[in-house]
């Protein structure tokens, strides 16, 4: 028999979605899709100078082309997409200028935070904490990076709505943005998973002691790691990082 003679056509491989599903994101259609492209571009799903398909973008959600041209105007207006005229829209790469100015207002928020909530920390904040310390023990000992990485965040959120400041958490978002998607390349690296567990442990200890100047410190040598491990990577993967 011939090769392929009564033989069906094999089907082909569906491509793995690299977008959330629109309804796990609230508010208007191209708020969606501007939190699921956010997302996926955060998450290095859309790596550093990669095009960005509109027409594979719209397929892949079931839009038009017109919530997802306001969400990439929104991308590109945070620096997280670079829209090219008669070229594309490209996943902007990482600029360590904005990475160090967004560590630097980021590290000027948190210790102000955790120095505050060191002197007015409740019991039932601390249980929270511990909570958080517990599980983040848990998903590192099931290899789980996503679910540590989301944990971790949470922690830090925590601390900060312990201020009772209601904006101070989406400040710090703001200015973390673009070391947030940096750090992702951080956390996968030999060992930095267990010693960022071990900084977290050491900034809530020191809050359980209610002293303000060790948990500056912890949070000052957590918040600095992330910058002693980007800096090498400007040599060693040019290709992520913008030139100048």
């Amino acid at each position: 028999m011939l090769q392929g003679e009564d033989t069906p056509l094999q089907e082909p491989i569906p491509r793995r979605p690299l977008l959330s599903p629109l309804d796990q994101f609230p508010g208007s259609l191209s708020n969606k899709v501007y939190l699921s492209l956010k997302q996926a571009i955060l998450s290095l799903v859309f790596r550093p100078g990669e095009v960005l398909q509109k027409s594979e973008i719209c397929d892949e959600l079931g839009v038009s082309r017109s919530p997802v041209a306001e969400a990439v105007a929104r991308l590109g207006a945070e620096g997280l997409v670079d829209i090219v005229p008669q070229a594309g829209t490209f996943v902007a790469r990482f600029s360590m200028q904005e990475i160090r100015e967004g560590a630097f207002l980021r590290e000027a928020l948190e210790l102000a935070a955790v120095e505050t909530v060191a002197e007015t920390i409740t019991e039932e904040q601390l249980v929270l904490l511990r909570r958080n310390i517990r599980l983040q023990e848990v998903l590192l000992a099931d290899g789980d990076v996503p679910g540590f990485y989301q944990t971790d965040a949470q922690m830090h959120e925590l601390i900060l709505s312990f201020t009772g400041f209601r904006r101070l958490a989406s400040l710090a978002d703001t200015s973390w943005v673009h070391v947030n998607r940096a750090r992702r390349l951080n956390l996968p690296s030999p060992g930095r998973i267990q010693a960022t567990l071990e900084e977290h442990r050491a900034i809530v200890a020191a809050l359980e002691a209610r002293d303000p100047q060790a948990a500056r410190e912890a949070t000052r040598h957590h918040l600095r790691q992330l910058i002693t491990f980007l800096e090498p990577l400007i040599n060693e993967r040019p290709e992520l990082f913008a030139a100048g």
